[in-house]
């Protein structure tokens, strides 16, 4: 029997993940089903899928409940709305050339599943355009209440879908739900070209793809020596000129000769040389004497603690 109360729709393909109540369905609704639900655009028609742990629900939010299953007409009506929204867009369009504006770029129009709202999504990047003219005009035309949603330029290619740079459709249109912040430093990390042809997507935005590996390879170099870093290797002494983060190995040049050398076959110089020094100098935290951390002195005597007692039990041999 399913204990869990709260469900997880979803209302686009890729969209975003919404939470609401169960009311005494339990047994009714099952992931892969369709349900009707209120939203602040009306009725929505969207699918379950899954149930929410408890711990992952926001407890500060109150969450509305579900209507009711949908039905075969339920989607035929879903549907027939659907085939409304291309000539919509069209219209939208030409509304926008007679008007003038320029400066946007409307890529689509979604109706609500009981027809209320109409929604025209659009994307520009004139801050101070006013869409407001293009919205009466249409709220005019169309027996629905118009809502114009401004999108950024990741969310016109999810929509538009294509194909990336890698031959492949694009990830935003197959499987992400959700755009992840990217960074330069991530290509950097990587050792990816700089150019922005290499690490700019078909959106103009830095590519999703830079997130997938990253933290693979943050964790990989943990034990890699960095390019120019002095190690010991089976060949001689080397300096580093490439890190292979992912085959755990670096390129090392000895002697005019380049080999490929894995973890477990190299030894730190640097490092060890530093280790060393910092042994010989003895210890700069008790140089007057009274040392009771064990280190060496400079002039080679080791003090050793005796029971570790404040009152000066401590003896020095």
């Amino acid at each position: 029997m399913m204990t869990q109360s709260v469900i997880g729709v979803r209302f686009q393909k890729l969209g975003k993940l919404y939470h609401f109540k169960l009311n005494g369905l339990n047994q009714e609704v099952q992931p892969g089903d369709y349900v009707i639900v209120e939203t602040k655009r009306g009725q929505q028609l969207g699918q379950v899928i899954a149930y929410i742990e408890p711990d992952k629900v926001d407890k500060r939010r109150s969450l509305k409940a579900i209507q009711r299953k949908a039905n075969p007409r339920d989607m035929v009506m879903r549907q027939l709305w659907e085939q409304r929204e291309l000539d919509a867009l069209i219209t939208c369009r030409e509304k926008a050339h007679d008007l003038g504006v320029k400066d946007a770029k409307f890529v689509k129009a979604e109706y609500s599943f009981d027809g209320a709202w109409l929604t025209f999504m659009y994307a520009t990047e004139n801050k101070k355009l006013d869409i407001r003219p293009l919205r009466k005009a249409l709220s005019r035309g169309f027996r629905a209440r118009v809502e114009m949603l401004l999108i950024g330029p990741r969310d016109v290619a999810k929509i538009l879908g294509g194909h990336g740079a890698c031959g492949q459709p694009r990830c935003c249109s197959t499987f992400l739900t959700e755009f992840s912040p990217v960074s330069i430093k991530m290509a950097k990390e990587q050792g990816i070209s700089l150019s922005p042809q290499e690490i700019t997507g078909m959106c103009g935005r830095l590519r999703c793809c830079l997130v997938y590996e990253y933290e693979q390879y943050v964790e990989a170099k943990k034990n890699l020596p960095k390019t120019g870093k002095r190690i010991g290797t089976p060949y001689g002494e080397g300096k580093v000129r490439d890190v292979r983060a992912l085959r755990d190995s670096v390129v090392v040049e000895v002697e005019g000769e380049v080999y490929e050398v894995f973890r477990h076959e190299f030894e730190p110089l640097e490092e060890l040389e530093a280790l060393e020094k910092k042994a010989a100098a003895g210890c700069s935290k008790h140089e007057n004497g009274g040392c009771d951390c064990g280190a060496k002195r400079g002039n080679g005597d080791e003090i050793t603690t005796g029971g570790g007692d404040d009152n000066g039990g401590d003896e020095a041999s």
